[in-house]
């Protein structure tokens, strides 16, 4: 009788300790895309209840975190670095208004060195929020203006992710932003998402990814960060050499779009960085990078001086 007890006894620990490895292993391959920290900067509202920007911010940051995005497993050294800044201009009741800054990193390939993916400060964010107020979001139904834009973001950032690791590797992502930003567009009082409002707001930016005149700018991406950043652990040289090469991309999209946000996108994004990089290039390398990037950003001449140096 006793061996009998001792048996059961056993399997029901080794039933235990199987049930908490699978749940452990559903767990990890349940993890969030992303790693986001998301604060409200409230300074220039005065005589408001304070208490209900720091419940805004806990809900935010845990329907970010605690959401699978994608359908791809994620590691959680994996996920994608990112923060959103929610600087408050004017709150009335539970009517907020102002504007949002979103920055996404990834790490380089062999390094540790991580790379700004999204840098974009978005002005036009009203949105309205009663405390405790539960932060929902269903594929292709929008709640809220408040969940629908930091959706968007997400996908823009899931994007542009993907789209450094392989060609065009983050098109279900953006399209999922259209989607959002065409659903958005039919709510009224919504701001930043219709065409002609605002040639840097939400609508803006995912039509000149999706655009026939972006895809050039998105196979530049990916040479960019797969072929030039991840290659220069392994050879510098090789990896610069590749980044100089897809830069008339960017000439190409200028020509096209003079105006692009794409092109805003990558100076306020790239610029300090790939004029570090051409720091360490040849003479020859560095006078033709210093034309191209001139002509691409003609005000930011202070900056580009770095590279003649």
């Amino acid at each position: 009788m006793n061996g009998k007890l001792s048996f059961w006894r056993l399997f029901a620990w080794m039933t235990l300790i199987l049930f908490a490895a699978l749940t452990a292993l559903t767990s990890h391959a349940q993890n969030s895309e992303i790693n986001a920290r998301i604060t409200i900067n409230a300074d220039k509202v005065q005589g408001t209840n304070t208490q209900v920007y720091t419940t805004l911010q806990t809900a935010l940051n845990d329907f970010v975190n605690n959401k699978k995005w994608t359908n791809a497993t994620f590691a959680m050294q994996e996920r994608i670095d990112c923060t959103f800044t929610i600087i408050l201009n004017e709150v009335t009741d539970n009517a907020f208004k102002g504007e949002i800054q979103v920055q996404a990193r990834r790490p380089v390939f062999n390094s540790s060195y991580t790379t700004t993916l999204f840098n974009f400060r978005d002005v036009q964010f009203d949105f309205e929020y009663t405390e405790f107020e539960p932060l929902e979001y269903t594929e292709n139904v929008l709640n809220t203006n408040l969940t629908a834009t930091i959706v968007y973001y997400i996908y823009v950032i899931l994007g542009l992710d993907f789209d450094s690791f392989s060609p065009k590797g983050g098109t279900p992502f953006f399209q999922q932003a259209q989607q959002i930003v065409t659903l958005a567009q039919a709510q009224m009082g919504w701001s930043g998402w219709r065409a002609f409002d605002n040639d840097r707001n939400r609508h803006a930016l995912i039509t000149a990814i999706t655009e026939n005149n972006g895809e050039g700018f998105r196979q530049f991406w990916y040479d960019y960060h797969r072929k030039g950043l991840d290659e220069m652990a392994a050879n510098a040289d090789r990896g610069r050499t590749n980044i100089i090469a897809a830069l008339p991309a960017l000439t190409t999209l200028k020509s096209a779009r003079p105006n692009s946000v794409l092109l805003q996108l990558f100076a306020d994004t790239k610029l300090d960085e790939l004029i570090a990089i051409y720091t360490k290039a040849t003479t020859q390398e560095k006078q033709d990078g210093y034309k191209v990037l001139m002509n691409l950003y003609p005000a930011s001449s202070n900056r580009l001086d770095a590279i003649k140096r």
